[in-house]
């Protein structure tokens, strides 16, 4: 197996730091299943390359690493395989060990390029990417940022059995900006992806390691859910707990958690009485302020809404929260783009448990935002929260018609991340927006541009106001802005 990691930054050699390996010098490592070699193939000033090679035993791979049975009475063609040539779990497991501190984002000798987004570009020889095949790669490596080319390693499995097809397999290139650490851990969650059957056998530690491994950027990738099943080998309990961790990690960055002062948390007696105690509210996260503060601008809408759609669902949590928080609501529907987040809303909703009268109460439907839908008309309020910043600027028209011209909800709210305060988290470079996925992230003044000549064009006044805690020392105002358009007459 090959993978080569190239860097064009100034000072490109750096990456040796980075990566700590020098490049004057041969690295190799014994793993479980073979030889892992790091070396460079060229190191200057304005390009430095390195290069993964793991070499692997195909007959001990059968046999067992201590030569002692394993599967070697099985039939021959376990000795006929791709394992030990195209990119799998051992190449990610050997990118784990030959990188760990890397992937831990250290370096001793050049801290300061840790958390810089450099020119890097990545290939990888003879990954067998299935019948999908270039296809799969721009759906996983796309939405986070990477330019993808493809190849045919070869057009055929075999040139003289041309019935047997395509050979699957390409030679894959892929180019972006992105911290080496950042780089490293897209590839170890995702090349056992392709894989799709890991050499090792695995436990409840696998969903820890994707978790940890992902954090950052797998729990907005719109490819989450088949990322998780396949990582953990289609073991739904595995899967289904990895996807419900990854749907609690906060949108915005770690930093973005807010304890309310003690003064105004209540008293607690002990059940002796004789000792009072002062209980902490818990630490309340950002995401959950959104949804509260969504919640509220619904309750307090007059005349009182009966039927509401939170456009962009995702899991269901705002469905939940209107469903609990807004008494008096007929109906909430809930709407999105992606089936499989349909699907974990409803199990989030239990939908399968809930009575016909209930039942009756909540919908969820998949469709986009940028088509007309009569399916959207018909209710007093809409939402769309954290889901503007995910379309093409160019592309934002279209919502506006479908929502403001075509649907027409006489209240509709919107939020989205407030760019000016992205200063504030030390642990988002400069320059980087919170989510792999945004494709844009606006300023307080730039919003209400967009808001003010949305609310003219379509008969709608509008208010802003911000969520979350606000930047007293910068006046960078509040990690996210909303806007309240309400329909005129």
């Amino acid at each position: 197996m090959l993978l080569t990691l190239t860097c064009t930054a100034p000072n490109a050699t750096d990456l040796g730091f980075l990566l700590h390996k020098n490049p004057a010098s041969l690295f190799s490592t014994e793993t479980s299943f073979g030889t892992a070699r790091v070396f460079y193939p060229e190191a200057g000033d304005d390009r430095c390359t390195a290069a993964l090679q793991v070499e692997i035993d195909p007959v001990a791979l059968v046999r067992g690493r201590n030569g002692k049975g394993g599967q070697a009475s099985g039939p021959l063609a376990q000795y006929v395989s791709d394992r030990p040539y195209a990119p799998s779990s051992f190449l990610s497991v050997a990118l784990g060990q030959c990188f760990s501190t890397a992937m831990g984002g250290r370096s001793k000798e050049r801290p300061e390029r840790v958390s810089e987004r450099m020119p890097l570009s990545v290939t990888l020889y003879a990954l067998d990417a299935g019948p999908d095949g270039p296809d799969l790669l721009r759906r996983l490596f796309g939405p986070l940022g990477y330019g993808v080319a493809a190849e045919p390693a070869a057009p055929l499995l075999d040139d003289r059995f041309p019935q047997w097809g395509p050979a699957n397999v390409y030679n894959v290139s892929l180019t972006g900006e992105h911290t080496v650490q950042a780089l490293l851990t897209h590839l170890y969650v995702l090349i056992p992806v392709f894989d799709n059957a890991k050499h090792y056998f695995f436990g409840d530690d696998e969903v820890d390691k994707l978790v940890r491994r992902g954090e950052g950027w797998l729990e907005s990738h719109p490819e989450k859910e088949m990322i998780a099943r396949r990582y953990l080998r289609y073991k739904r309990p595995l899967a289904d707990a990895a996807l419900a961790r990854l749907a609690e990690v906060e949108e915005a960055p770690s930093d973005d958690v807010e304890v309310p002062a003690a003064p105004d948390a209540p008293e607690v007696m002990t059940a002796r009485g004789d000792t009072a105690e002062r209980t902490l509210e818990s630490p309340l996260r950002l995401h959950e302020r959104r949804i509260q503060a969504a919640v509220e601008a619904i309750r307090i809408a007059e005349p009182a809404p009966k039927r509401v759609i939170d456009l962009g669902c995702g899991e269901g949590r705002t469905v939940e929260a209107l469903l609990k928080g807004v008494p008096g609501l007929e109906h909430v529907a809930g709407m999105d783009v992606s089936a499989s987040a349909l699907e974990r809303a409803a199990r989030r909703l239990h939908l399968d448990r809930l009575g016909d009268r209930e039942r009756e109460r909540v919908s969820l439907f998949q469709g986009s935002l940028v088509y007309r839908d009569a399916r959207l008309s018909g209710y007093d309020s809409a939402l769309l929260t954290e889901v503007i910043e995910h379309l093409d600027p160019e592309r934002l028209s279209a919502l506006v018609r479908v929502v403001f011209e075509g649907a027409q909800p006489r209240r509709v709210i919107v939020t989205t991340p407030n760019a000016e305060y992205n200063a504030v988290w030390l642990s988002l470079p400069a320059g980087r927006f919170r989510h792999p996925d945004h494709r844009f992230e606006w300023t307080r003044a730039e919003f209400a541009a967009w808001g003010e000549g949305v609310g003219a064009a379509h008969g709608y006044t509008v208010a802003f106001s911000g969520i979350g805690d606000e930047d007293a020392d910068g006046g960078r105002g509040t990690p996210t802005q909303m806007a309240v358009f309400d329909r005129k007459g």
